[in-house]
C-alpha cells in the first residue's frame, strides 16, 4: 500500500478514525477555482466550498457526507449573457469495500448513483469537483428569455415556417377538400 498521497487533499482510509467523525473543510483559492471553472467550461467561479465528515459505515465501509456550495456563472443559452447561480447541496458518498462491477461490456446505472468502491484514498477535493459538474445547470437561461424562431426567405418569396416543415401539416386541409368533393 501506498502511503504517498495522489493529491494534497487525498486522506488514506487506514488513517481515519474509526471512532470519531473525520471532518474536512475546502475553500478553494482564486488559482484552484480558475482551474476548476476551466475544467467545467465556466465563465467563471466565484465561490466555491465543501464542508463535511468521513465516517465509518460498518466494519470496512465509509461514508462521506457533506455540504457543497458554489456560485457560478456561465453564458446564457440564448442570449450569451452571463448568467449567474448559486448551488447549495448536500453530498453523500457511500465507500463499500466489496463492490464489484459487473464484466459486461453495457451496464446499465444502479439506482443508488451514491456508492463508490472503495480503495486506499478518499479525496473529498475530487469528489466536490464531481458533485459541482452534476449540479451546474445545463441550459442556464437569463430570467424568462425564450428561443424564438428565425423566418428568413429570398426577396419575394414567402418564407417557410417550421409549421409549414412539418409532413403532415396539409393533410388536414386535403381531407376537408376531398370531403367536399364527395358531398
Amino acid at each position: 500500500m501506498s502511503r504517498k498521497s495522489p493529491t494534497p487533499t487525498a486522506l488514506r482510509v487506514a488513517d481515519l478514525s474509526q471512532t470519531e467523525p473525520n471532518g474536512f473543510a475546502l475553500r478553494p483559492d482564486t488559482e484552484a477555482l480558475s482551474q476548476i471553472a476551466e475544467e467545467l467550461e465556466l465563465s467563471a467561479l466565484r465561490k466555491l466550498s465543501f464542508s463535511g465528515s468521513i465516517k465509518p459505515l460498518g466494519k470496512q465501509d465509509w461514508q462521506l457526507e457533506g455540504t457543497l456550495g458554489a456560485t457560478v456563472v456561465q453564458p446564457c443559452v440564448v442570449t450569451l449573457q452571463p448568467v449567474t447561480t448559486r448551488i447549495d447541496v448536500n453530498i453523500i458518498r457511500r465507500f463499500v469495500h466489496d463492490f464489484e462491477l459487473p464484466d459486461e461490456e453495457e451496464v446499465e446505472m444502479p439506482e443508488d448513483d451514491t456508492t463508490e468502491p472503495l480503495g486506499q484514498w478518499i479525496d473529498p477535493a475530487q469528489i466536490m469537483i464531481e458533485a459541482l459538474a452534476l449540479e451546474v445547470p445545463e441550459y442556464p437561461r437569463k430570467g424568462d428569455v425564450e428561443l424564438g424562431q428565425m423566418v428568413h426567405a429570398e426577396p419575394g418569396q414567402k418564407p417557410m415556417t417550421d409549421e409549414d416543415a412539418r409532413p403532415f401539416a396539409g393533410l388536414g386541409a386535403l381531407r376537408d377538400a376531398l370531403k367536399k368533393g364527395e358531398t
